[in-house]
């Protein structure tokens, strides 16, 4: 990657990874493709200005495991929360004790150095109903409110193709949170409204700049309630799309070369992307709204660091 000269570098903070992924560290399913460059995807990061990284919990299992991963390296968080399509965990066993297994894990953190963050992903997924059903979702994305009435933690929320529910349910529980992001939104003009009524700040990512209509709503986000993520594996920018200027090298999976990125496996350096796409639609200058951006995922997540 190369700087022009006079290039102040950006400061970023990608508010979502799945960096528990096994992909990771060159494991696709179950099979090791490649040597384990875990430490080679934080160095890329950090290369374009990717300062932290909070990594996404969406089981107990994953929130555990994104909590020991975060342990490892001072850029990385990470969230304790259970994802809408894997409610179901909560009815496997009893519901009380895994909310309270959750609790615990927020309240095994290290008060004076805090790896978790938030408390997430939790929302509403009306698209993958396969995964869980509507009422069994509902049922543990208002349960869950629990979790940040208790820690004052911020919420990492996820919604899909459920905005009257979701809307619904925060406005039930707005007074038992201090702030929350809505991240890859991928909704429209009028539900971004909603969201904003809320006072919920939004984030985009890849997959939130995908549609015809993301142009209008991408403009539409006031500057100082936007956040962004990569949602690395997933979600990522290609560099066809015209607004992209950050190029790194890459090789397939199966002819894995050292220090390159590995095609279709999208990470947190990626970041810079998402920052080049989103100015592009906004018309506003990428080191403005990154520093706006950085500011806004402090004041929810890092307040100390102001």
């Amino acid at each position: 990657i190369m700087f022009r000269s006079g290039m102040v570098p950006m400061k970023l903070i990608d508010i979502g990874a799945n960096l528990t992924d096994p992909v990771f560290h060159g494991l696709y399913r179950g099979k090791q493709v490649h040597p384990d460059d875990f430490n080679d995807v934080l160095s890329r990061a950090q290369s374009v200005g990717v300062e932290k990284i909070i990594i996404t919990g969406t089981t107990l299992t994953s929130c555990r495991l994104a909590f020991e991963t975060a342990k490892t390296n001072k850029m990385l968080f990470s969230t304790v929360g259970v994802h809408p399509t894997h409610s179901n965990e909560f009815e496997e066993g009893d519901a009380e004790q895994y909310l309270q297994q959750l609790l615990d894990l927020i309240q095994s953190d290290d008060p004076s150095n805090r790896k978790i963050v938030a408390v997430g992903e939790l929302g509403l997924d009306y698209d993958r109903l396969h995964f869980c059903p509507k009422e069994v979702q509902i049922k543990y994305f208002e349960k869950q409110f629990e979790l940040a009435e208790k820690t004052k933690l911020p919420l990492f929320l996820h919604m899909r193709s459920a905005c009257s529910d979701f809307v619904e349910i925060v406005r039930k529980n707005r007074h038992r949170f201090t702030d929350g992001v809505v991240h890859s939104f991928t909704g429209d003009v009028q539900e971004l409204e909603q969201l904003l009524d809320l006072g919920l700040y939004i984030g985009l990512n890849g997959c939130s700049l995908k549609s015809p209509e993301s142009l209008a709503v991408t403009a539409a986000i006031p500057l100082d309630r936007l956040m962004l993520d990569t949602d690395a594996p997933y979600c990522e920018i290609k560099d066809t799309n015209k607004h992209v200027k950050t190029k790194f090298q890459t090789c397939k999976k199966e002819k894995f070369k050292e220090g390159s990125v590995v095609k279709s496996r999208n990470e947190p350096c990626f970041l810079k992307r998402v920052v080049e796409v989103v100015s592009a639609y906004k018309g506003v200058d990428e080191q403005k709204v990154a520093e706006q951006v950085y500011l806004n995922s402090c004041r929810v997540f890092f307040p100390h660091a102001i």
